[in-house]
């Protein structure tokens, strides 16, 4: 067996207890010994043993070889080691080299013995210090560093100081004064200051100042009262009373640091800000699509119609489905919907979509490369929203087998993925865009309201192109990598992850589009009519606004039938992104018919459901402010009617005085007679135009300036319109 010097062998008794460590300072071959030193004995000095012996107990293992150094922490870089440390090492040196140079001679006891004093004379130290760091030499590995200090087993390091004086620095005021302030603190004081510390600071939330003042005034006074009779805490002499100093010092000492922030901040503040964050989210996530995030945010941008860009339509509701292993954005959506199942459907549906066609309804031309995702997950990881929790939501993800995996409450944190894409969306793009929220508002600033001018659809293009440039160009540089990944130099971004991940690890699940559209789509049911199938608007109390068609309504004369028996209810299923077509489902819900829309409700045909139901909502208000028009129209109308009842009652009732009925009711014939002359007197009307009696009034002026003797003679020859009026009379006499 191979020994070397400086190693360590622990050393054993018959019953296997450890007798001593000890350590090879010098082999010599020719001579088969070896000085040796025990490492742990405050007088120990090299001894000389023979090899053989140390071979014989190593393999009787009675001896065993230590591969740990005790001493190894001296053994560090030099910018690590304090400067006082360095300077007390080469002192030392410089004490003990000549004995140490001085080779094989040193580990005699006679020979040692002289270079002692010989190093006493030449630098003047005495012979307890010589030999206390020889053996820190030989003990510690026959190093340089072996001489460092030992300045961290200085003092009584955990041990409670005990002294009748005041302990500690003498404070400015001490000096000052001349007489020490403050008290030493004893256990029962400790005990004071702990207990005062949990109640008033951590429990009652106060500061540790105010924390402080209240253990003075509970346990530091003494309790008199007042000329009103009511009890006042005298504080004791600050000599008598423990600092703020000692206070925050015992407390923070003794704390309980995740209790205390608890009990400050609360536990689901305490979860979300300063709990220990060891794990990473890809752990559960072994392959694309084995757990998506899904999470929604009202989008801090305002929009306006795409009927009337004038009117403004307030934020929409942004949902983003991520995918954990290669943090792909794989669907999303946007809507005027709160936070709801229709809105995390429509994202979840989207991520099962053909994205190239998707981006093509939107005017932008992509390969399947570029957004390759349109599968379905394993796992779905959501927070406890209603949307979720509800019955449609789990018997839909039910049938499509993808298991919810709810957060606990408050805990944003469990979804980190999707949580920080949120920001990302809104400090690279939309905080840039008019209409962007931006805070703090401050007084007398531009409402950011009016600088709105984004339709839905505006938006969806804006995100849709930010999702783009995230899955392809964004480096994710906290992504905990894999040996495997850096074998084959895989690029750090999402979809290059997700391509990678498909290859080597597992692929995501698909569905037909009629099995997802059957289970993630709206349902509702439409009214099969004369008009066609009429689809209400969900939650307006509107007419029949959206009108549609199919094969099946058509071949079998469904509208017909409504006129000669009545309407009835179809079930459908919608997108409300894409009102142009609504889903029969006919078979019970076996199978699905599209209905397109009808020429009479083409208006609509290029808008969201989301902005038919504001515009509806919209009209259906300007309506109702119409019918207070009109009511209040139809008020002044009535008021006129009665007023001129009224007085033609009055005038009618004072001309019939003192007649009788047979008066009043014989000569109704003749009374028309007379009154059909009169009305014809008096509304006759001169047909001839104003262009006429301007030109006959200037010819009559033309012949009196060339005729002026004869102007009482001249007669006007007649006009065609007075001889129509002579021949109206007649008729009217021959009547």
């Amino acid at each position: 067996m191979n020994l070397y010097d400086n190693m360590l062998i622990e050393m054993h008794d018959d019953c296997g207890n450890i007798l001593h460590i000890i350590r090879l300072l010098c082999i010599d071959s020719s001579s088969n010994h070896v000085f040796t030193i025990d490492i742990n004995h405050n007088k120990a000095f090299p001894v000389l043993q023979k090899i053989q012996e140390i071979e014989s107990a190593l393999l009787e293992e009675k001896a065993f070889i230590l591969n740990n150094d005790p001493y190894a922490y001296l053994f560090r870089s030099e910018d690590l080691i304090p400067e006082s440390h360095r300077h007390f090492r080469d002192n030392a040196w410089n004490k003990i080299s000549l004995i140490i140079q001085s080779g094989y001679l040193a580990y005699l006891p006679s020979e040692r013995g002289l270079l002692v004093k010989k190093a006493i004379d030449l630098t003047g130290s005495n012979k307890p210090t010589i030999y206390q760091l020889l053996r820190w030499y030989w003990q510690r590995g026959q190093k340089l560093n072996a001489l460092l200090p030992n300045y961290d087993n200085c003092g009584g390091k955990g041990k409670r100081r005990s002294s009748s004086k005041k302990l500690g620095a003498p404070s400015k005021g001490t000096k000052l004064k001349g007489k020490a302030s403050g008290i030493n603190v004893n256990e029962q004081i400790e005990l004071i200051i702990v207990k005062s510390a949990e109640k008033y600071h951590e429990k009652e939330k106060l500061t540790l100042k105010d924390a402080y003042q209240k253990m003075c005034e509970n346990n530091f006074s003494l309790k008199i009262k007042d000329k009103d009779g009511n009890e006042i805490p005298l504080l004791l002499p600050e000599e008598q009373c423990p600092s703020f100093r000692q206070f925050c010092y015992w407390y923070h000492k003794y704390r309980d640091l995740e209790k205390s922030l608890i009990y400050r901040e609360g536990e689901k503040k305490f979860n979300l800000r300063y709990r220990e964050v060891l794990g990473d989210s890809s752990e559960i996530a072994p392959f694309p699509g084995a757990l998506w995030q899904i999470d929604s945010t009202i989008a801090d941008i305002y929009l306006v119609s795409s009927l009337d860009r004038s009117r403004i339509i307030g934020r929409p509701v942004l949902y983003l489905v991520v995918d954990t292993f290669s943090r792909m954005i794989v669907g999303f959506s946007v809507s005027l919907e709160g936070p709801s199942w229709l809105g995390a459907s429509l994202a979840l549906e989207n991520a099962t979509t053909d994205k190239v066609k998707f981006c093509q309804e939107f005017g932008i031309q992509i390969t399947t490369e570029d957004w390759p995702c349109h599968h379905l997950c394993k796992e779905l990881k959501t927070d406890r929203g209603s949307e979720y929790l509800s019955d449609n939501s789990k018997a839909a993800l039910k049938t499509l087998n993808i298991e919810i995996s709810p957060t606990p409450p408050y805990r944003p944190d469990w979804k980190p993925i999707v949580e920080r894409l949120f920001r990302l969306i809104n400090d690279e793009v939309i905080h840039w865009q008019p209409g962007a929220v931006y805070k703090p508002k401050e007084r007398g600033n531009r409402d950011y309201r009016l600088d709105a001018v984004y339709t839905l659809d505006e938006l969806r293009i804006i995100i849709i192109r930010l999702i783009l440039d995230y899955n392809n160009y964004s480096c994710l540089d906290n992504y905990p990598t894999t040996k495997h990944m850096i074998q084959d130099h895989v690029q750090l971004t999402p979809c290059e992850l997700w391509e990678w991940g498909i290859r080597n690890y597992g692929r995501p699940r698909m569905e037909t589009p009629e099995i997802i559209r059957l289970n993630l789509l709206h349902r509702a049911n439409a009214s099969v009519t004369r008009r066609g199938i009429c689809f209400r608007v969900p939650g307006l109390n509107l007419h029949d606004r959206l009108r549609y068609t199919c094969e099946s309504a058509n071949r079998e004369h469904w509208f017909i039938k409504a006129g000669l028996k009545g309407n009835w209810n179809v079930p459908i299923a919608y997108d409300p992104r894409k009102p142009q077509v609504i889903y029969l489902l006919l078979d019970g819900g076996k199978r699905m018919e599209v209905c397109e829309l009808l020429p009479a409700s083409k208006t609509f045909s290029d808008n969201s459901l989301e902005e038919i139901m504001d515009h509806l909502a919209e009209q259906e208000f300007a309506n109702q402010e119409t019918k207070h028009k009109q009511r209040q129209a139809k008020a002044s109308l009535n008021a006129h009617l009665d007023q001129s009842k009224k007085v033609a009652q009055k005038k009618a009732k004072k001309a019939r005085e003192g007649k009788s009925k047979k008066y009043l009711t014989q000569g109704i014939r003749a009374n028309k007679q007379s009154e059909k002359y009169d009305e014809r007197e008096k509304n006759a009307r001169d047909l001839r135009t104003q262009q006429d009696d301007i030109a006959i009034n200037s010819t009559v002026l033309a012949i009196d300036s060339h005729h002026p003797e004869d102007n009482k003679s001249y007669i006007p020859i007649p006009q065609e319109t007075e001889m129509l009026n002579k021949i109206i009379e007649e008729l009217w006499e021959n009547e």
